[in-house]
């Protein structure tokens, strides 16, 4: 009659550890699931590259309406982009031949940016800015005001700014504007939910 329960309390024992074998599985499943969710924040990391007009208001259109849904807008600025930030009342001095150079070639300001299709000689922005202001959107120089308002980053690529010729104090004043590398620009990206390139 004992041997009788001793089976049964043996098969209960290696159940009941074999619950605990499957629980502490769950856990470091769970664990990692929430690791995986907290390591991406609710951020937008934009980097963007061109100078044509329309991808800059592309690139500031979609960070205004992140921001404004209280998603954190980071934008990395770098290569042609820059010309965008480029200030037309400001000029930096103690540039070398190249740096004039690229200063000269290159739009100075939001104002002077070209589209990247049917440009028409400067007609094209033209029509586009006209048929902003005739439904309402926002210029440019408004976009740019808004993001500031928004809190959207701005964020100038040191090693394009030295490339280029272009000097920290030849560009618009922006709340949230400052200056790092590449490698900011990945670990930012690393870290958003999402990333854009333009």
């Amino acid at each position: 009659m004992h041997k009788l329960y001793i089976k049964p309390i043996i098969m209960q024992e290696e159940l009941q550890l074999q619950i605990q074998q499957l629980q502490q599985q769950v856990d470091k499943l769970q664990k990692k699931v929430t690791k995986l969710q907290d390591g991406r924040k609710d951020q937008l990391s934009i980097a963007c590259v061109s100078g044509d007009l329309d991808k800059i208001l592309a690139t500031m259109i979609i960070s205004i309406a992140a921001a404004a849904m209280d998603t954190k807008v980071k934008i990395f600025f770098s290569f042609w982009a820059l010309s965008a930030l480029r200030d037309k009342k400001k000029s930096a001095k103690g540039k070398d031949f190249i740096s004039k150079m690229f200063g000269i070639m290159l739009p100075k300001g939001k104002d002077k940016l070209k589209l990247s299709n049917m440009n028409m000689a400067g007609m094209g922005p033209m029509m586009i800015k006209y048929l902003m202001k005739k439904q309402n959107v926002l210029s440019l120089d408004e976009m740019f005001k808004t993001a500031g308002e928004l809190g959207i980053e701005i964020i100038v690529c040191e090693m394009s700014m030295g490339l280029m010729g272009f000097k920290k104090e030849e560009l618009i004043d922006y709340p949230h504007l400052s200056f790092a590398g590449a490698a900011t620009f990945v670990t930012d990206a690393g870290e958003s939910a999402a990333q854009l390139f333009i």
